[in-house]
C-alpha cells in the first residue's frame, strides 16, 4: 500500500510540477502575498475533484470498454512525449511568469479558478492519464494511488505558493526556470516510456 501510495505522490508531482499558467499564477501570488491561502485552496480542490472524477469514472467505463483503457494509455504517451518537449523548448527560451494577478480578492479567486478549470491540459493530465494510471490497479489500489496522486497536488501547492514568499528574488530569475523546465521534461520523458512499456 505504501509503494503505490508513493508511486501516486510521484506521479501526481511529476505532472503538476510543470510551469504552466497555473503555477505561474500561484507563484506571483506568492511573490505578491496577495491572497495566497485562497489561491492554494483552489489549486488543490480542483485537483482533488478532477482526480477523484477521473478515477471512478475512468473506471466504471474501462469495466463497460476494455479497450479505452489501451486507447488512453497511447494517448497519455503521446501527450507526455509532447509535454517533455515543450518543457525542453521553455528551457531554451526562459520566459517570465504570467499573467499579471488581480488586487482584489474576488478577481483572483475567480481567475484562479479559470485558470484551474478552462485549461484543457488538466483534463488531460487529472482526469484523463492519472485516472488512466489509477485504473491499471485493482478496484481498491486504484484509490490509494489516487490518494497520493492528491496527496502530491496538496504538497506541491502547498510548498510552491507559501515557499514563493521566501524564494521570491531566486524565483524569478530565467536560470531557474531553465532547470525547472529541464527536470520536468526528464520525468515526462521517462513517464512516457514507462506508460508506453507498460510498466
Amino acid at each position: 500500500m505504501i509503494p503505490l501510495l508513493l508511486s501516486g505522490t510521484l506521479t501526481g508531482l511529476a505532472l503538476i510540477v510543470a510551469i504552466g499558467a497555473q503555477n505561474a499564477f500561484l507563484l506571483r501570488q506568492g511573490i505578491r502575498r496577495e491572497h495566497l491561502l485562497e489561491v492554494v485552496l483552489v489549486c488543490i480542490l480542483g485537483d482533488v475533484l478532477l482526480i477523484t472524477a477521473g478515477t471512478a469514472g475512468i473506471g466504471i467505463i474501462v469495466e463497460a470498454v476494455p479497450w479505452l483503457l489501451e486507447v488512453l494509455r497511447w494517448a497519455g504517451v503521446l501527450y507526455l512525449v509532447w509535454f517533455a518537449i515543450s518543457s525542453f523548448r521553455s528551457a531554451a527560451r526562459p520566459g517570465t511568469l504570467e499573467p499579471e494577478a488581480p488586487a482584489s480578492r474576488g478577481s483572483i479567486v475567480l481567475t484562479a479558478l479559470a485558470i484551474t478549470f478552462l485549461n484543457p491540459h488538466v483534463y488531460l493530465d487529472t482526469v484523463v492519464l492519472l485516472g488512466s494510471l489509477a485504473n491499471q490497479h485493482g478496484p481498491s489500489d486504484r484509490w490509494v494511488f489516487a490518494g497520493g496522486a492528491i496527496l502530491g497536488s496538496v504538497i506541491w501547492f502547498t510548498g510552491l505558493g507559501f515557499g514563493a514568499r521566501l524564494l521570491a528574488k531566486v524565483l524569478d530569475k530565467p536560470s531557474t526556470w531553465r532547470v525547472v523546465d529541464l527536470v520536468v521534461g526528464v520525468v515526462m520523458l521517462g513517464l512516457a516510456i514507462k506508460l508506453a512499456l507498460g510498466l
